[in-house]
């Protein structure tokens, strides 16, 4: 178990027994795109996760190491100051230091180990996991009460001096998740409430593709962002008072797209449509309808691959599999795009027919070897026992 080698690493090296925090991965079952435009949401948090083995130390020194596959030690000092460092996840951890220090959140020197068993770049929000699970550590740590809702909003802070400029789901899913249900989130006011999953009989699974991504290098996310803020506008110049996609309509779309471009009223309807599939979900997991969830499943994908046009011909091609295959329901695209997993809702009577099939089928017609987890609902990031 990865936590407790971590933990045996942390009292070996450093000397101290250390509290252990998990910050789980999360799915989303639909609803991609759609928090930066103030819309609705349905993700939820997962078994797999990243921890963070944490305590004091008697300087003034954040030291992080990683148990990632490539390991690094780095240290912080609480002045600002800092080494160089190679690794990836080190600016996302100089960027947090750097808000908390600007934000006069007391800091103190700490020992931090950390790693998991999240794949890095399918889809599972890897980022957020990191963002949220080191804040809290260090916050716990230094002894400050901290909310769950500011803890997002510095998560996401960070996240946008990285140069990814996403909205709140990811961290909201990674922070408040609840083991057996669905998240619901209304990215306009942050409302939120579970949604039980109620499906027995059937198996969620993911398929990852092992086509990466790296959106925060990739700017194609950005670009999808400035499409809805271009249709926003115009709609704007006769309904002053939209702020944003989630209050405008198919119709406002159709009236503006004698004047904007065709690209963002495409990219600007399907957003405006995922909503009202995250309001089709909820209805078919309240009424345990499988048939349904499916449908949703697949109307989002092909949605995201023509629409969109974030999908690659791999994840089409795993999709399509899947469609000819009796014992899959639906799958999709899931997360923000240009690689990563699929999410399948399977039968389980069928499931290892349905995943053996699947895969050699995607081998044939592409020649990757694609990879498969078993999918559980799980808590938010807390103290792990």
């Amino acid at each position: 178990m990865i936590d407790k080698t971590i933990a045996s690493y942390f009292i070996e090296n450093y000397g101290n027994d250390p509290i252990l925090i998990k910050a789980p991965g999360r799915i989303n079952l639909i609803g991609e795109h759609t928090d930066y435009n103030e819309g609705l949401v349905l993700p939820a948090s997962i078994e797999k996760g990243i921890y963070f083995a944490v305590s004091e130390n008697n300087d003034d020194t954040i030291r992080v190491e990683t148990f990632l596959t490539q390991p690094e030690k780095i240290e912080f000092k609480l002045n600002g100051e800092h080494q160089k460092f190679e690794s990836f996840w080190g600016n996302y951890f100089k960027a947090i230091i750097e808000i908390l220090v600007a934000k006069n959140y007391p800091l103190i020197g700490i020992d931090c180990v950390f790693g998991g068993d999240i794949p890095i770049g399918s889809g599972l929000s890897s980022s957020a996991a990191l963002c949220c699970g080191f804040i809290y550590a260090v916050t716990k740590v230094s002894g400050q009460d901290i909310l769950r809702e500011e803890i997002a909003l510095i998560a996401q802070e960070a996240e946008h001096m990285i140069g990814l400029n996403c909205g709140l789901m990811d961290q909201y899913a990674v922070l408040f998740g609840k083991k057996g249900n669905a998240f619901f989130l209304d990215c306009k006011d942050l409302s939120h409430n579970y949604i039980p999953i109620n499906l027995e009989g059937y198996s969620w699974v993911l398929v990852n593709s092992n086509i990466k991504h790296n959106l925060a290098v990739d700017s194609e996310y950005n670009k999808r962002r400035i499409s809805c803020e271009n249709i926003v506008k115009e709609v704007q110049k006769y309904r002053p008072e939209i702020t944003s996609l989630r209050d405008v309509t198919l119709e406002d779309v159709k009236k503006v797209s004698t004047v904007a471009d065709a690209t963002d009223c495409k990219r600007a309807k399907y957003i405006i449509e995922e909503n009202d599939r995250v309001r089709k979900m909820i209805k078919a997991l309240t009424n345990g309808n499988a048939e349904e969830v499916g449908n949703v499943l697949r109307q989002g994908h092909w949605a995201m691959s023509t629409q969109y046009e974030i999908t690659t011909s791999e994840l089409d091609a795993l999709v399509k599999i899947g469609e000819n295959l009796d014992g899959v329901l639906g799958s999709r695209m899931m997360g923000g795009g240009f690689g990563g997993c699929t999410i399948n809702l399977m039968l389980t009577e069928k499931l290892d027919v349905s995943i053996h099939s699947m895969l050699k089928q995607y081998k044939e017609q592409t020649g990757i070897d694609a990879e498969y987890y078993h999918l559980a609902i799980d808590d938010g990031v807390k103290i792990f026992e």
